[in-house]
């Protein structure tokens, strides 16, 4: 799963922690700062995990420095009430649902946009491909915007980039929704899911924030969920409000729904982001005690934000065409999202066509998927404690031992396409070819949940790019296979069209498999990969996790800095 961070509180009050921290200033006292012998909290990607790709090297060095320094900045204990691993439980639940829901929300936007092909063709006289292509570009936002996000997010925190996003992703729902020709459609769409995808990658790292190793299985189960639910939730609304109402009110209803979420953001998503707040914590105390030499931790790393972000989309590139484990596993679930993507433009294809089915109705055949998906989210349970079994079996945990779930859903996705490819027959009942998407999606879900963590655990030192090439990847491929949906099942046939994407299943199925056999012997001649005898001599300790979006990555070491003597 997705690194771990945790805290409590009982106040449900959402104020921002910067006013928190100033209407506390008489509370801040000198015993707020760390002595010599304290341990140091690194700096964080978006995902609120560790991103050596940028300064391993450089922050370990100043992290050692920084620790002999009686002047950093910390929690007072691990009981500080500011540390957001100290929030109630009922506020981080909160919080976690308000995330989750915001991923849900981009994802769903992304395919109910599938609902408005034939109101765009009618208004701007366009034919479909060029209607197809709005879903193109703005899956495609959704997987470059991550890469800027990141970043950006290990500077300024985690709020701001929530509020700025969804203020943007708003915006741009407008031109989309009132616009009045295909280009200014098509363009915003693009610019929609830019913004958008911050949700996609930086809320995973909120949750992790919040929870503890022990308590984040449910919350982040709810959370890895919502990139895969929405998708399939998008044309089963979709397609119900194009039935009473025209096409706008499909981007209408998006826009309400965001203008929500937005409110929630503003009132209930406080910063979560330790760094962050251990700044404005060392900058309020500098500004009333006159100790200029006080400082938080964050604030010793010496990188700027441009170059932070110039590393965050050169290195993912260097991992996905020099690392072969990198490369096979992100084409692996590359395919499978494209053809997720693909079944938006394939089921209304061969159930209006072959079953009779109504707009309305198409959206009701996405069921199968979904239940799928929410079978293989609940089995998280059994493949953690098949990680621990094999672990106490083998005398230590190895990456590979994230695969086992990985290797069952390589077998399930064949089958579901292959079910669903030869039950699409008029002769058929319908209710097959809607069956066949439960085991699609019970693999596709256990597929990127083995994939996902296998990543940040083979590749710690560079988790945050390897996932973020994974990412790009995946979008890529999602935004290309709907544009050749149409001529593939017009000259192949429905069962062979629909054939021809389990045979890419079955090509890639080995992967996990051969990796799980000889990946200790390959993460051993690997540039970038981490062995077990750097494991023995370095010794991090970072959680696990996995990602929906887009991100996710290896944990901070610490979660808080111990209270010191008195300054």
């Amino acid at each position: 799963m997705l690194s771990r961070q945790a805290a409590s509180s009982s106040s449900l009050a959402s104020t921002d922690l910067a006013d928190q921290f100033s209407a506390s200033r008489s509370d801040l006292a000198a015993n707020d700062i760390c002595g010599n012998n304290k341990r140091i909290p690194r700096c964080s990607d978006a995902s609120g995990t560790l991103n050596p790709d940028v300064v391993v090297n450089k922050e370990e060095k100043d992290s050692k420095s920084v620790s002999e320094d009686s002047n950093v900045v910390g929690w007072n204990g691990p009981h500080d009430a500011a540390n957001p691993l100290n929030f109630g439980s009922f506020r981080k639940w909160v919080v976690a649902v308000i995330c989750s829901t915001g991923a849900l929300c981009v994802a769903c936007s992304s395919s109910i946009y599938t609902a408005t092909y034939e109101g765009l063709e009618k208004d701007f006289d366009v034919k479909e491909i060029t209607a197809i292509t709005g879903l193109t570009l703005f899956v495609f936002g959704m997987g470059a915007g991550p890469m800027l996000y990141a970043p950006l997010s290990e500077f300024y925190g985690r709020r701001i980039i929530y509020i700025l996003s969804f203020t943007f992703y708003l915006t741009f729902q407008f031109p989309v929704g009132f616009g009045k020709n295909i280009t200014s459609v098509l363009v915003n769409r693009l610019l929609s899911g830019l913004a958008g995808s911050a949700f996609m990658s930086v809320a995973g790292g909120t949750v992790s924030d919040l929870f503890s190793k022990e308590e984040l299985s449910k919350p982040m189960m709810v959370f890895t969920a919502a990139p895969f639910l929405g998708p399939c939730c998008g044309p089963l609304l979709g397609y119900f409000i194009t039935h009473k109402l025209e096409w706008r009110w499909v981007i209408y209803v998006m826009m309400i729904w965001t203008g929500a979420m937005l409110g929630l953001i503003l009132l209930f998503v406080p910063e979560t982001y330790a760094p962050v707040l251990l700044r404005w914590k060392a900058q309020n105390l500098r500004k009333h005690t006159g100790n200029n030499e006080l400082h938080a931790p964050i604030e010793k790393i010496e990188r700027s934000v441009i170059r932070t972000v110039v590393v965050s989309c050169q290195r993912p590139f260097q991992l996905l065409f020099l690392e072969p484990m990198v490369f096979c596993l992100c084409l692996f679930t590359a395919i499978l999202l494209g053809i997720m993507y693909l079944f938006f433009q394939a089921f209304p294809i061969v159930f209006e066509n072959n079953h009779g089915f109504e707009k309305q109705h198409v959206g009701l055949t996405f069921m199968g998927m979904l239940t799928g998906i929410i079978l293989g989210v609940l089995t998280e349970p059994f493949w953690r404690s098949t990680y621990h079994r094999l672990s106490l079996r083998y005398g230590g945990a190895r990456p590979e031992f994230r695969l086992p779930q990985a290797m069952a859903g390589a077998v399930f996705t064949p089958i579901g396409i292959f079910w669903f490819a030869f039950t699409t027959y008029k002769s058929v009942h319908y209710i097959f070819p809607i069956i066949a998407g439960v085991p699609f999606g019970f693999g596709i879900i256990l597929v990127f949940s083995g994939v996902f963590t296998y990543l940040v655990e083979a590749y710690r030192p560079y988790a945050a790019s390897a996932l973020a090439a994974n990412g790009f990847l995946r979008s890529s491929f999602a935004a290309v296979f709907p544009l050749v949906s149409l001529p593939m099942y017009d000259n192949l046939g429905y069962a062979w069209a629909s054939a021809l994407l389990g045979f890419l299943c079955l090509g890639c199925m080995p992967f996990p498999f051969l990796f799980y056999k000889f990946g200790p012997h390959l993460r051993k001649r690997s540039r970038y990969a981490w062995t077990n005898q750097e494991e023995e001599t370095r010794q991090p300790k970072p959680e696990k996790s996995h990602a929906t979006s887009s991100s996710d990555n290896t944990q901070m070491d610490d979660r808080y800095i111990e209270k010191g003597p008195a300054y």
